[in-house]
């Protein structure tokens, strides 16, 4: 996750716009499809080996740490750019592992696979996710382009427009979230330090209506905030960003 949909051919009907800014609490825009199925082509030879997206860079070895108080404690969320690599449907993929923590304890672990077109789009292939609760593992979530009529999105578009609204994945009844872009000039203040022209989308999923988040992408560095504005109160920021 992010066209309307350009690459896929398919044109998504902007019907309804939620509020901008932090604290809005509109509800999310309804994506109508119409009768065209999604149905996005893939094609191989359309995309590049790394991810230069300026909203979205996921450059190797880059570890960004997150932290934020929940209803259920503490959370804290790292995410790594690893050196691996998936093959999905011809494309190359990079891996990105994402685990989150609860007042120190274990209860997501997910790998997930991006790759950018030539275009400077940057498409989410799937997720490979554990959550982990009372010693049980639970896969849910989890989805691959091309396996049981899953289909990629787009989770970050080169050149992201106020009102773009897109998805960013499709796996039906399991994964199917959703972005419109809201602002292209927020500036945002976290631990990590002060943000301006930032990328400000709401992202949401039909799966879960009472769940709305807005996000807040740096440009050079990726997400830096996420703000829960429909549903449980959370905050997450960014604190530090790690290299090798």
């Amino acid at each position: 996750m992010k066209i309307i949909i350009l690459a896929a051919g398919i044109a998504f009907v902007f019907m309804f716009a939620a509020g901008c800014g932090e604290d809005s609490s509109e509800e999310p825009p309804v994506i109508d499809v119409g009768n065209e199925p999604y149905d996005p082509v893939i094609n191989p030879a359309d995309f590049v080996a790394q991810i230069d997206n300026q909203y979205l860079p996921l450059t190797p070895g880059t570890t960004l740490i997150y932290e934020g108080e929940t209803e259920d404690g503490m959370e804290r969320i790292e995410v790594e750019v690893t050196h691996e690599t998936k093959d999905i449907l011809g494309v190359t993929c990079i891996v990105v592992r994402d685990t989150v923590r609860v007042d120190g304890e274990l209860v997501e672990d997910t790998y997930d696979w991006f790759a950018q077109d030539k275009d400077g789009n940057v498409w989410y292939f799937g997720e490979d996710s554990k959550e982990y609760e009372d010693g049980e593992v639970d896969p849910a979530g989890s989805w691959e382009a091309g396996v049981d009529g899953a289909k990629p999105g787009i989770i970050m578009k080169a050149s992201p427009q106020v009102g773009d609204a897109y998805r960013q994945e499709y796996y039906e009844d399991e994964a199917e979230d959703m972005a419109e872009v809201l602002s292209l000039n927020e500036s945002v203040s976290v631990a990590y330090g002060l943000f301006d022209n930032c990328l400000q989308t709401q992202e949401w999923t039909p799966l879960e209506p009472d769940v709305v988040e807005n996000k807040y992408y740096a440009p050079g560095i990726g997400v830096v905030l996420e703000v829960t504005v429909v549903g449980e109160s959370e905050r997450v920021e960014l604190i530090e960003v790690k290299t090798q």
